[in-house]
């Protein structure tokens, strides 16, 4: 299991308080027009997925929750019930060290005929991760990895800072693994701090793999950017998006909107009857969606790890 995520949430709840009291004046002046767009994307219809559909998320999920395991086992795939999940799958390399650098790996699933990409979410028995989960300032991309994707987008700076360190190892890894194979398909997946870095990767990744094409799989994703970096991510024709919520983790809900924070589209939502539904828009203020049944000060941190489909995050 992963470690509890009681301090980095207090933490980060900590921190969003304090600046709370007010809205800012980017959240003044674009209320009305944020309103119009909800209740537009309100009127699109929420739709509920079948079995079929939700099981066929759980070799993502596992490969997810693998991320959590050391590099060294995830490089020889002997991590145990996490790596038995999906047995047929080549690594390619691991790296990180948990700290400064969140573990990860690449590696083929001949089955789905995909390159996966994962990522480790916080360890919040190491003070760093935290650390970075409450870096909240915004800051523009590294214009060495992200040529052409400048202001006005703007990114969390913590989940941009651990990002950066892995991209260079990650798409060498990547490049490697879609030769080896034929393949043309990558997938990138994570949970939690690991959902943010997948979803940069997923941004990162097409900007030098032109004929690739990648889409993301997250489970509690924080939000990561701002307005124009959520509406860069939903322009993509060639990427795909989709975040996984649990109940009401509040960790989707976090940084605030009032900060200029916001999800692109792509939600689907567990709802606590267990159904999952598809929220279509950015941050749908359906009770039904994520926005809708979670706030600040009413949410349960318990279901951040899971289950999503029977499986809590962890190695």
């Amino acid at each position: 299991m992963v470690p509890s995520l009681r301090v980095s949430l207090a933490a980060l709840l900590s921190a969003v308080l304090l600046v709370s009291a007010a809205p800012t004046a980017s959240e003044t002046s674009h209320g009305s027009q944020r309103d119009s767009l909800w209740r537009r994307q309100n009127d699109i219809q929420i739709t509920n997925l079948t079995q079929t559909e939700i099981t066929s998320f759980r070799p993502y999920t596992h490969y997810a929750s693998t991320a959590y395991c050391q590099p060294n086992t995830t490089r020889t795939w002997t991590c145990g019930s996490n790596c038995e999940a999906n047995p047929t799958f080549k690594p390619v390399a691991s790296g990180g060290d948990g700290v400064v650098t969140q573990f990860w790996f690449v590696g083929f699933d001949p089955e789905l005929r995909e390159v996966i990409v994962s990522h480790q979410g916080t360890d919040t028995s190491k003070i760093i991760p935290d650390l970075t989960d409450i870096d909240l300032p915004q800051t523009i991309l590294d214009p060495r990895l992200f040529p052409g994707v400048g202001f006005p987008i703007l990114v969390h700076n913590g989940f941009a800072a651990t990002q950066s360190r892995s991209a260079p190892d990650v798409l060498a890894a990547v490049q490697t693994a879609l030769s080896d194979n034929g393949a043309t398909q990558v997938t990138v997946v994570g949970h939690s701090l690991g959902a943010a870095i997948a979803l940069l990767d997923a941004v990162y990744l097409p900007l030098h793999l032109p004929n690739a094409s990648v889409r993301a799989i997250v489970y509690g994703l924080p939000r990561v950017g701002n307005q124009a970096f959520a509406n860069y991510v939903d322009a993509q024709i060639n990427t795909s998006i989709t975040h996984i919520n649990n109940m009401e983790d509040p960790v989707p809900i976090l940084p605030p909107i009032f900060l200029d924070y916001h999800h692109p589209s792509g939600e689907i939502h567990i709802q606590d009857s267990g159904v999952w539904s598809a929220c279509p828009g950015q941050d749908n203020r359906s009770n039904e969606c994520i926005v809708g049944s979670a706030n600040l000060l009413k949410n349960n941190e318990t279901n951040h790890d899971g289950p999503y489909d029977g499986v809590e995050m962890g190695c």
